[in-house]
């Protein structure tokens, strides 16, 4: 019984965990300017092309 409970307590804790890394990284990208954006898939589109 006792090891069901850790292990639910482990799968909540990595529920928990996934949720706040998202959330972290959609802020990141909601920070971003359009220019900015632009800027990166410009450098993006020539790095690709370079490495043909």
């Amino acid at each position: 019984m006792k090891l069901w409970k850790l292990l639910g307590i482990a799968a909540f804790a990595g529920v928990a965990a996934s949720g706040v890394a998202v959330a972290r990284n959609q802020r990141r990208r909601a920070a971003y300017t359009p220019d900015e954006i632009r800027d990166r898939l410009h450098a993006r589109l020539a790095e690709a092309d370079s490495a043909k």
